[in-house]
């Protein structure tokens, strides 16, 4: 049989969302070290510091003396929240994607409505749900800690209503499909 458009698109999406996938699972346990990296010389100081513009195995040096800075980013009270928002914000991340993998497994397999997809969206709305949650604790504290109204104007601000509605969508696209799920068992039984 022929894959449809939709199949062919989802195929491709797949791809990505794997990638993605795979690059968040590999960055995901660096996070610390680049905060503690960052909070020290900058991001694009502690690059160019460490070489990873250099020889060829610049990148390895990188990621080798990023390790070292794990201990170093919990010292300080701004890199911690820093480092818990960026780790909580991964962790939902990587939730949603390997949620979005397995709806999108069901498109190629050419049965999407079935109720694991709906439980799939569920799990991925809450998820949502939590990264808006992680950004608002994130943008309160920093109006706390700076003291100043200009620690609303940043991307935590923005997350907050972003990942809300992306977890409402996620919601409501859940509940059609366990409805769309419900309503093909019951013409599959009806004769």
């Amino acid at each position: 049989m022929e894959k449809t458009n939709v199949q062919k698109l989802a195929k491709i999406l797949k791809i990505l969302v794997t990638i993605t996938f795979v690059c968040n699972l590999i960055v995901l346990p660096l996070v610390p070290g680049i905060v503690g990296m960052g909070a020290e010389y900058g991001l694009w100081g502690a690059a160019k510091e460490f070489g990873m513009f250099g020889p060829e195995f610049g990148p390895l040096i990188f990621l080798a003396v990023c390790w070292q800075y794990l201990t170093r980013v919990w010292r300080s009270q701004y890199t911690t929240v820093l480092t818990l928002f960026l780790l909580a914000c991964g962790v939902c991340t990587a939730i949603v994607l390997w949620q979005a993998r397995k709806v999108l497994g069901t498109i190629l397999e050419g049965n999407p409505f079935q109720k694991r997809n709906g439980t799939s969206l569920k799990q991925a709305g809450v998820c949502c749900f939590g990264i808006s949650c992680a950004a608002l604790i994130r943008a309160v504290w920093r109006l706390v800690y700076f003291d100043s109204l200009v620690s609303l104007v940043s991307y935590n601000t923005l997350f907050v209503p972003v990942f809300a509605m992306g977890g409402l969508l996620c919601m409501v696209m859940s509940a059609l499909f366990r409805q769309a799920a419900e309503l093909k068992e019951e013409n599959d039984l009806t004769i």
